[in-house]
């Protein structure tokens, strides 16, 4: 060729150009060329997926005997290769392409057939080899299912333990320190910051105990449905075999699906998962903005912590310090969210046979699960793990509380507990002194009834 930057590959639609230097095929270099839409290319997790499902694939045509034992080898090298990320730069193609994920298909299968060829010099075709009893229509669920699961089991799982297991050891430590508590961002009865941040820990248990309940969906494979549902061109042991396949080779329980056509035809599974991450977000953006509240100040704001200076705040007031990782993690939380609304409009998608915004699915899910992932790993490490807190400055606060006088309202009555906070706010007194004046209620008895750590234990002072 006169160019020689390029060389010509061919497909059914006839010869096409592609780099020179390139891995894959004319398929993918349509694609590259008829989407130039975003630049964002699918995540490595879901490349990895796919990577591992093709050598599986390879493996199990060979113990069917479709395929020879040189050919399935060699692409079985060869896409494990491309699961470890060895090529990913061989993945170029916009997430915004074919809804059904059919480009991104068959750049894998045009990639693992040209390192065949280059490695062993064996022919292998990208469809009638690599491509062996699989479609796009279920290759690509399947990788969103192996890939999420990956995910979750090695990144955000692991991270939520770690963030609930540091929550839990902060309330600990903090078990004997009286705050006063809020509701409606008004002083309210006395709570321990150990008992706040229990709260919070469960939220998280709470996290992992759902995204744990999608898990038997998740494992279920649409590997085994090709086209439609109905398995064409498949062994019909193959997805039965191409689970208990990718199972071993990940850890992960995977399974066939009990019904193609579910499996194909909707992202329901999808959407269920992405709803869990969305809940988890709502609890990552309460802790942290709890946390911003908290650390507000230190002199015009509440100030009952200090959070881990990691960075000066401002470009022009010196000396300013800022939460920054609570306000890292709130705006992941809006992300995530975000990222729920659309893979709940994509899941709608699903039209007879298939859905067709796959790609976006897989892109949306995984950045989720990577971002929420990554936050919830530095809330616990930068923020959470080394606050302090500013005991004098709580305990001042604390003494002046009016709302105290709500432990009296079994002794004096709702009435009369009012008529004494009100003239608490405006004496700006303690409830303990207009309660001694307003009451026949002796000091000793009142500081008993009024006591924050007896009334953080809850229950009715007589």
């Amino acid at each position: 060729m006169a160019d020689t930057g390029f060389r010509l590959e061919h497909d059914g639609m006839g010869e096409l150009k592609v780099p020179a230097k390139a891995m894959w095929g004319a398929q993918t270099q349509r694609a590259v060329q008829n989407f130039p839409i975003s630049g964002l290319t699918l995540p490595r997790a879901f490349i990895r997926a796919l990577g591992l499902i093709k050598a599986c694939a390879a493996g199990v045509n060979r113990e069917l005997g479709l395929l020879d034992a040189g050919r399935a080898q060699a692409i079985e090298v060869a896409a494990l290769e491309v699961a470890e990320g060895q090529h990913d730069r061989q993945f170029p193609i916009d997430v915004f392409q074919t809804g059904s994920g059919t480009s991104t298909n068959m750049n894998a299968n045009e990639v693992i057939a040209h390192l065949v060829a280059r490695s062993v010099g064996q022919p292998v075709h990208p469809n009638d080899h690599v491509n062996m009893g699989q479609s796009s229509n279920d290759t690509i669920p399947t990788a969103i299912h192996v890939s999420a699961a990956l995910e979750l089991k090695e990144k955000l799982l692991p991270a939520l333990a770690h963030l609930a297991e540091v929550i839990e050891s902060k309330s600990r430590e903090t078990s004997d320190i009286v705050t006063t508590g809020r509701t409606h961002l008004m002083d309210a009865m006395p709570v321990t910051l150990g008992q706040e941040m229990s709260g919070w820990a469960v939220q998280i248990r709470h996290a992992v105990e759902r995204l744990n309940a999608v898990t038997p969906r998740l494992y279920a494979l649409a590997q085994g449905g090709t086209a439609v549902g109905t398995g064409i061109n498949a062994h019909p042991e193959f997805g039965r075999r191409m689970a208990a396949e990718l199972a071993r080779r990940s850890g992960v329980a995977f399974k066939a699906s009990a019904n193609y056509f579910e499996s194909l035809s909707c992202q329901d599974t999808a959407v269920e998962l992405s709803g869990q991450l969305r809940t988890l977000a709502v609890s990552l953006m309460k802790i942290s903005n709890d946390l911003r509240w908290m650390n507000s100040g230190p002199l015009a704001g509440l100030g009952e912590l200090a959070l881990p200076a990691l960075q000066p705040g401002s470009s022009i007031m010196p000396g300013k310090v800022n939460p920054v990782i609570p306000e890292a993690v709130t705006m992941v939380a809006a992300q995530v969210i975000g990222n729920d609304v659309t893979i709940t409009v994509a899941g709608q998608s699903g039209n007879f046979q298939l859905n067709v915004m796959l790609p976006v699915i897989a892109y949306n899910l995984l950045q989720a699960i990577e971002l929420l992932a990554n936050a919830t790993r530095l809330l616990a490490d930068q923020a959470i793990k080394g606050f302090s807190v500013n005991r004098e400055h709580i305990e001042a606060a604390l003494a002046k509380n009016p709302i105290l006088v709500t432990a009296l309202n079994p002794v004096i009555g709702y009435e009369k507990g009012a008529e004494i906070a009100k003239q608490a706010y405006k004496e700006k007194r303690s409830v303990l002194e207009v309660a001694k004046r307003s009451t026949s209620l002796s000091e000793a008895r009142l500081r008993e009834l009024l006591d924050p750590a007896a009334l953080t234990r809850g229950g009715i002072k007589k």
